[in-house]
């Protein structure tokens, strides 16, 4: 069986997330994990082209509803990018709260190629 490249690993991971969005629902690394078969250490960089999928289209942030078990935040990438765009005083659950609020289901979802370009 051939593997999945990092653009078909975040078609996958969108999947999921939108899916949590819908349920309103939180999920750790840990989850994620257990639910892709994508390392922890691996989910960044697929959150990442997530992340540049939803600025590009100006979409909530998605990526924010994973979390790290221990803090209960985003991952160090969204957070730096959150404090680039708001400053000191993040409020993630705003973020995450518009993101539960989107209809994801009112466009397509993204194509592996979106994620090509994207990331």
């Amino acid at each position: 069986m051939a593997q999945m490249n990092k653009s078909q690993r975040a078609a996958q991971l969108w999947s999921l997330l939108v899916f949590a969005a819908r349920n309103q629902q939180l999920l750790s690394y840990r989850t994620v994990e257990h639910l892709t078969g994508i390392p922890k250490v691996g989910v960044g960089g697929l959150l990442g082209s997530i992340s540049h999928h939803c600025k590009n289209k100006k979409l909530p942030w998605l990526t924010s509803l994973v979390v790290n078990e221990e803090t209960g935040l985003p991952g160090e990438g969204l957070m730096e990018f959150a404090k680039k765009e708001y400053g000191d005083n993040v409020d993630f659950h705003a973020i995450q709260s518009r993101v539960f609020i989107y209809d994801w289901f009112k466009e397509p979802a993204p194509s592996t190629e979106d994620f090509e370009v994207a990331g």
